[in-house]
């Protein structure tokens, strides 16, 4: 079966299409383009749907290489027959090919071969063949010799073959793998004298789950309690029918003798109890970290999707006991305008001097709204200013500053406020990213905004490449305008990168602003390619053709003249819905063209698309300062920080954020919990536990009345 046939069968999309899809990314298209661009080749695939072809193919393209050269090695070795080969080109399974490959593999010296480079193989044929306990106890007295000196040796040598030969069957293999999917069980046990240090793993001091059912969270903290010293993890399925399993298949082709009953238990205990542990480890840590960085990407793409505030004049403040809060101001387009410091918290206490400084600034760059990191201090200062700005039209919001630091001390941050300190930088970063969280957060590693839990125990490729879709989905759904946008965004954009984004900006300083997209062609290094793939993503705004402000592409703009011509009309009256398209129109060019490519057109031309994203509301706050204000019943506003599999964090406007489990959600049972909750989404929650020993605080949702 080739590869595509074997995606058609697991993704339930047709051959045919997946074909084209495979063939446009070999092209050098680009996800983004293909699902917007290519809908009348991919019958409409979404980006999801596309993302699974591609990885789906490198999986089964992996496979078959991996198959090859299992038949390399094999045949290398003289052992390749064709009752062999014919087994492996069946085989659709790496678990199955691994298997069958075991005996040919070669293998560091093992026990067993040790055995057999001490002459010990037709002492394990002979057992393998007899029955007589006493025959073979006499027959292993012919191989004591200056090297093994003592018949329990000798039999011992040739247990650890034979234990060898079992473990390398297939039928063996096999049925303890599925015995292990199905019934495994994974323990933990607190280690001797860590039972105060690690507190916070209290609920698996003494724990025991189904790894069928062991939810992803939990194995993830699991392998960090173990990783940090605090548990001993365990792995194991009922040993006496592990032990029954391997006795049916081998003593259909071995004899019945304690010999071999002693080389099935070793061979159970030495290799595959120890095999399938760790295989079943490895699965469960695969599966979790997918499920993991799922809940991160998802916690990125609301991240970064989250309602821009738009043209303000910004003061924006990076908060500090000890060094003080660094404050900027910001003009509507985002430029960095003055920069001071004030101290209203422990230990300078200068309360007076800050509000005369705050107001002051307000005042002079006539301020909209503050932004104020949610990191040290945050809360104190955000306290603070909606104190003294209380009566005013300024309006507040707390910004997640995670990152910042880390844009503060970047290249990027470098190149823009060179001049300036680490700790100013920081303080723009945070005013920016109320301004326009997209084009802000992008400048940072996706790693590095901290979204959702075991961010660093998760497999930190797979994490790399899924934040990395991430981002450049969420660019390429809200697109880039071309005359404004910084290169970090730019690098984003379907089909360009690091060094077309920075030429398209400095083609921008050197020339001046784009009037239409294809001025593009003339930056350097610009292609045909890659002009395909980026124009319909980059808009100009009152540029020469009205069209390049729309997500319509280039190739089809003679479509569109040819659609207004027949509408006898204009551009720019249907765009300013001062005109309809008439359904006859319409229907003819489906006719000629493509169904999906007008109704793109058609769509657009009818409801241009702008910025997908809702514009931000400041939100409700309570009237609480700290955990101990807090009581059970109280109904509070809160706004989503962090999502995890388990449930969602909230943010009530005190140090601590509180937990609503999942449970604690909706009274419908929820499958993903994205799907019915978003970050920084406005909330109100009951608040069911308080533990200020613990500072944990149990909330619910569905509760409220």
């Amino acid at each position: 079966m080739d590869t595509t046939s074997i995606i058609n069968n697991e993704l339930r999309i047709s051959s045919q299409v997946i074909n084209k899809v495979l063939v446009l990314l070999n092209d050098g298209a680009t996800i983004p383009f293909i699902a917007r661009y290519r809908k009348e080749v991919t019958e409409n695939l979404d980006e999801v749907q596309l993302i699974k072809i591609k990885e789906r193919h490198g999986y089964w393209e992996d496979f078959f290489k991996r198959k090859q050269a299992i038949i390399q090695s094999i045949e290398s070795q003289g052992k390749l027959t064709d009752e062999l080969n014919s087994k492996i080109a069946k085989i659709n399974k790496t678990s199955e090919l691994e298997d069958l490959y075991l005996p040919f593999k070669p293998k560091r010296k093992t026990k067993g071969q040790k055995a057999i480079e001490q002459g010990l193989k037709p002492l394990a044929i002979f057992i393998q063949k007899e029955h007589n306990d006493g025959k073979i106890k006499n027959h292993a007295l012919n191989y004591i010799n200056d090297e093994i000196n003592n018949e329990e040796d000798v039999l011992q040598g040739a247990i650890n073959i034979l234990a060898e030969w079992i473990s390398e069957d297939t039928w063996v293999r096999e049925k303890l793998r599925t015995q292990f999917k199905r019934f495994a069980q994974i323990g933990s046990k607190i280690k001797k004298g860590k039972k105060e240090e690690g507190i916070k793993y209290k609920d698996y001091f003494d724990f025991t789950e189904q790894t069928q059912r062991i939810a992803p969270h939990r194995v993830m903290a699991l392998l960090r309690a173990e990783k940090e010293g605090f548990l001993n993890l365990k792995i194991e399925v009922d040993i006496d029918r592990a032990i029954e399993n391997i006795e049916r298949i081998i003593y259909k082709n071995y004899a019945d003798n304690i010999f071999i009953e002693k080389a099935i238990i070793e061979s159970y205990k030495r290799i595959l109890q120890p095999t399938f542990e760790s295989e079943i480890r490895k699965e469960l840590k695969n599966k979790s970290d997918i499920e993991s960085v799922h809940v991160f990407t998802e916690n990125l793409k609301q991240l970064l999707l989250q309602p821009p505030l738009g043209a303000k004049s910004i003061l924006a403040i990076d908060p500090g006991f000890r060094t003080g809060c660094k404050i900027v101001t910001l003009n509507k387009n985002g430029d960095f305008i003055s920069n001071t410091t004030i101290f209203p918290h422990p230990p300078q206490n200068k309360v007076i001097d800050s509000k005369n400084i705050l107001k002051n600034l307000v005042e002079k760059y006539k301020i909209e709204a503050i932004a104020i990191g949610d990191g040290t201090a945050g809360l104190e200062t955000e306290k603070l200013c909606r104190r003294l700005f209380k009566t005013s039209n300024v309006q507040i919001f707390s910004v997640n500053e995670a990152g910042a630091s880390i844009y503060s001390a970047s290249e990027i941050a470098r190149e823009e406020f060179l001049q300036l300190d680490l700790t100013v930088r920081g303080a723009i970063s945070i005013g920016r990213r109320l301004m326009d969280p997209l084009a802000e957060l992008v400048k940072i590693d996706a790693k590095s905004i901290g979204v959702g839990q075991y961010q660093h125990d998760v497999n930190q490729t797979l994490l790399k490449q899924k934040l990395t879709e991430v981002v450049e989905h969420c660019v390429n759904h809200v697109g880039v305008e071309l005359n404004t946008a910084s290169y970090p965004i730019l690098s984003y954009v379907s089909g360009l990168g690091t060094t077309l984004a920075k030429n398209i900006v400095n083609y921008r300083e050197e020339n001046g602003n784009f009037t239409e997209r294809k001025q593009l062609l003339k930056v350097p290094k610009m292609g045909k390619k890659t002009y395909e793939q980026a124009a319909g993503f980059l808009r100009i705004n009152k540029g020469t053709n009205p069209l390049d402000n729309t997500i319509i592409h280039p190739e089809t703009y003679a479509i569109v003249y040819e659609l207004v011509k027949n509408n006898n009309t204009k551009v720019e009256e249907i765009l300013n819905n001062k005109e309809t398209i008439n359904q006859e129109i319409i229907n003819s060019l489906k006719a000629k063209y493509n169904n999906h490519t007008i109704q793109f057109i058609v769509n657009e031309l009818q409801k241009p698309t702008r910025d997908p994203r809702e514009f931000i509301q400041e939100p409700e706050y309570n009237n609480i300062d700290t955990i101990d204000d807090l009581h059970v019943g109280m109904q509070l506003n809160g706004k989503i920080n962090n999502i995890t599999n388990f449930g969602a964090f909230v943010d009530l406007g005190i140090k601590e954020s509180g937990l609503v489990h999942i449970s604690e959600i909706s009274n419908i049972f929820i499958t993903d919990i994205q799907d019915v909750i978003k970050l920084n989404q406005q909330v109100q929650v009951k608040i069911l536990e308080v533990d200020i020993h613990r500072k944990r605080i149990q909330l619910s949702i569905k509760q409220v009345k």
